[in-house]
């Protein structure tokens, strides 16, 4: 009985004891390190002091601090709601009309689909700029070749319209990863319930509702807090379409953004390392919390619905 226990935790530590010791000093460290960083602050000299949870007041309360960081979260929130919206029910019926029996060249449908997830988005960020470019942008010429230049506007340069529009640029590459999720399934979907519903008249559309929709449920639900996470860690697509300070008037600052600015500086402000540690650990909790709603609320109501 020793011996086998013996054994058992040999091969745990040879097995999983590399996987775990990289995790640990690429992933835990630096978070424990950055939430003890989160609790000091630096004098003119750059000596560190420790401070508790003043950082914290400071940026709730502080009102240099309050309102950036306010704004910055407000617009993560709409970020999401964009993704929700638009990119996951986009998603769910592409991933529906792939999974028909008839259809032709559905692999070339998911790839061409899938293919703007793979580009970088430093290409995707630039193309972009350029093509709702007011000035060389193909996209007012396009609008007026149907009859609708009238709605051509500068929606980058906007401060009502800058956020949406990177949303849906978001939205346009990586509605990939759901449809994969979602497709794959609804693969996996017993072809004995979809054969009975056929047989008795149900329609393709009424098949997806009432016998596909349900099933896959449980995916929808996970589709939906990696779009949570994913965009509560936005910060590339911004940064590379409207820079660090996130234009027009911050309409565009999520909460990677400040925190960047926050962290590293930029021309309106030095860099503060212990208030960039504040602003990430921040973010971490309030990701914390939503996945932790999702999986002791959202996702056991699902699991005992499945069963």
């Amino acid at each position: 009985m020793i011996k086998n226990n013996a054994r058992r935790l040999f091969l745990l530590i040879f097995f999983l004891g590399p996987a775990v010791l990289i995790y640990t000093i690429f992933s835990v460290y630096p978070l424990i390190a950055t939430m003890s960083l989160s609790t000091f602050t630096a004098d003119g000299s750059g000596v560190r002091h420790f401070v508790g949870l003043d950082n914290y007041l400071v940026l709730i309360l502080d009102k240099d601090w309050r309102e950036p960081f306010w704004n910055a979260f407000l617009n993560n929130i709409l970020f999401f709601i964009i993704h929700m919206l638009v990119q996951n029910p986009i998603g769910i019926a592409i991933a529906g009309l792939l999974s028909l029996p008839n259809l032709k060249f559905r692999a070339t449908y998911r790839t061409l689909i899938f293919t703007p997830t793979m580009l970088s988005v430093v290409i995707i960020g630039f193309s972009w700029n350029l093509i709702l470019s007011p000035l060389w942008g193909i996209s007012e010429g396009f609008l007026k070749f149907f009859g609708l230049g009238i709605l051509f506007k500068p929606w980058l340069g906007l401060e009502g319209s800058a956020l949406i529009t990177i949303g849906l640029i978001s939205v346009w590459q990586f509605v990939g990863i759901p449809l994969m999720l979602i497709y794959a399934a609804l693969l996996n979907v017993p072809s004995e319930l979809v054969d009975a519903a056929r047989i008795d008249g149900l329609s393709h559309l009424r098949i997806f509702f009432s016998v596909k929709l349900p099933l896959i449920a449980p995916t929808i639900g996970l589709v939906s807090i990696l779009t949570f996470v994913g965009n509560f860690n936005a910060f590339d697509l911004v940064y590379s379409i409207k820079g660090a300070l996130a234009g027009p008037n911050f309409s565009t600052d999520l909460l990677g953004t400040f925190f960047y600015r926050t962290f590293f500086g930029n021309q309106l402000q030095l860099g503060s390392p212990t208030m960039g540690a504040t602003i990430a650990t921040s973010m971490f909790l309030i990701i914390l919390i939503g996945v932790c709603i999702y999986l002791y609320g959202i996702q056991r109501r699902l699991e005992r619905h499945s069963f």
